[in-house]
């Protein structure tokens, strides 16, 4: 199993996009969170099972939520680039970069 790390950036947009879902009803923030973590551990056993994009990234879509992690598979770990909202601005963290 691979560890999986988090850059700076999405691990920021994760915790914002908990915060907003906690705000528009008690406890779905952390449902959103009990989902990212699902698909972490997910990752972590099948690290080729995201759909692959350009560039050596791969995207694991989130359950019940509009979110997605777009992720690289590195020789030691996993590398988390966003916690990506589906429906906006597609691509802005193409130039992240561990």
């Amino acid at each position: 199993m691979k560890p999986v790390r988090f850059l700076t950036p999405a691990s920021e947009e994760m915790v914002a996009a908990a915060v907003w879902y906690d705000q528009q009803v008690p406890g779905l923030g952390g449902a959103f969170l009990d989902q990212v973590e699902a698909a972490v551990a997910f990752l972590g056993q099948y690290p080729e099972a995201g759909q692959e994009l350009k560039d050596g990234f791969r995207r694991r879509l989130l359950r019940q939520f509009p979110f997605a992690l777009l992720y690289s598979v590195e020789p030691d770990e996993i590398i988390v680039h966003a916690v990506m909202h589906l429906r906006r601005r597609p691509g802005y963290w193409r130039d992240r970069r561990s």
